[in-house]
């Protein structure tokens, strides 16, 4: 399975009030396993950044005056995310600044080239009801190194994603697995065969007739203690 976990910055909250995309980063995993093909842009808007909105990831319009903009990267963006699923925290936030950037350009919405859409926040509600689930809450309950994550950042963000998407579905596959592992596949494919193997196997041991016998006579006391109100104990 090809994913791509995809992060965004952003000049504001709201792209129906014009606010455009910044940054925009993905990071490719293949079979959970990372291949370092990031895909990574910083992007002109053409507009003012929010102050509330720098004051989370510090780019400056300034900083973005000599950047491309969205249609200069749009093309690549759509082929480096073809086909695969993608993995985003809050995904409708994100998938509605790229469908406000397509459609500008007369270009049908993302959803329409990638093979679906994992919203990690609703991952994480529901295996957390009730608790906080933001990236960084996230980092600290499965314990992912984001002490370097002191500003938001796409390309970061997206990496830090991809970490804490691993723990958080762990115990869905082998685990032997190790995010960026080099050992090749195959071993974990055997891992899980050996597994599915050993319990096929299983041994299954009986109750002696000594055991059964002993068993009648504890419900039948049970029964006696509770006047005929035993649940195990049917009688004719």
């Amino acid at each position: 399975m090809r994913q791509i976990f995809l992060d965004t910055e952003t000049t504001g909250l709201e792209h129906k009030h014009g606010h455009r995309i910044i940054e925009i980063a993905g990071v490719e995993m293949k079979n959970r396993r990372l291949t370092h093909h990031h895909f990574h842009y910083y992007l002109n808007p053409d507009r003012d950044i929010d102050e509330g909105a720098q004051a989370v990831h510090g780019i400056s319009r300034e900083f973005l005056q000599d950047k491309p903009r969205f249609a200069d990267i749009a093309a690549e963006f759509l082929d480096y995310v073809r086909g695969a699923e993608l993995v985003i925290h809050n995904a409708p936030f994100d998938i509605g600044f790229l469908n406000a950037e397509l459609a500008r350009l007369d270009m049908a919405p993302v959803t329409t080239v990638c093979a679906s859409v994992c919203d990690t926040l609703r991952m994480a509600k529901d295996l957390h009801p009730g608790k906080k689930n933001n990236l960084n809450a996230l980092c600290d309950r499965y314990q992912v190194d984001n002490s370097h994550r002191t500003l938001h950042g796409a390309l970061l963000d997206a990496e830090i994603l991809a970490e804490v998407f691993i723990a958080m579905t762990r115990g869905q596959e082998s685990l032997l697995m190790d995010l960026g592992s080099d050992k090749p596949a195959q071993q974990e494919s055997q891992a899980m065969t050996l597994a599915s193997h050993e319990r096929r196997t299983l041994r299954v041991l009986r109750a002696s007739d000594e055991e059964i016998a002993e068993h009648a006579r504890t419900l039948a006391g049970i029964n006696k203690e509770s006047k005929g109100k035993c649940l195990w104990l049917t009688t004719d």
